[in-house]
């Protein structure tokens, strides 16, 4: 039994260290980020995913996929984004039952404003901190852990979920 407990603990090493690295470094980048663009890194972030789209449009379950949180945080960042004119919800012109998140001029310029800073962020957190190797290595876990983020991830198109 106290073999087991000590293998348990051995397993739970890797995850804890990990869960540890992630949080210091979604503090760290979204405090300084936050601190020097008065933009919340989450924002940024749907933003982003925005800009890559087709048409600058997602659907809203395909877009909380895309950023790993659940649909309703989803419709919380959206109608906060909204507020600044950022990202505007629209139907979906192929099926009306799907709403859109779609990015505005102003979403756009917002983005492209605090581009320079998120990657000043970024490298001075993480990428300074690992060679490149280490970077691909962490990708390839990433999407080992979660599967690639694809932007044509499940088949569809831009606009459909």
């Amino acid at each position: 039994m106290e073999r087991d407990q000590s293998a348990a603990l051995d397993a739970q090493q890797p995850v804890r260290a990990f869960s540890s690295a992630a949080r210091w470094l979604t503090e760290q980048v979204g405090h300084e980020f936050r601190r020097e663009s008065g933009m919340w890194q989450i924002h940024y972030e749907m933003l982003s995913w925005l800009a890559e789209a087709p048409e600058g449009q997602l659907g809203l379950t395909r877009l909380a996929r895309r950023m790993g949180i659940s649909t309703s945080r989803l419709s919380h960042l959206v109608d906060r984004t909204r507020e600044h004119g950022w990202v505007e919800r629209v139907p979906d012109p192929v099926d009306r039952r799907i709403v859109l998140a779609r990015l505005t001029g102003a979403g756009r310029a917002a983005l492209q404003a605090a581009a320079p800073l998120q990657l000043a962020c970024v490298r001075s957190h993480f990428l300074d901190r690992l060679t490149p190797a280490q970077v691909e290595q962490l990708r390839e876990i990433s999407d080992a852990l979660v599967g690639p983020v694809d932007p044509q991830d499940d088949g569809g198109s831009a606009e459909s979920e």
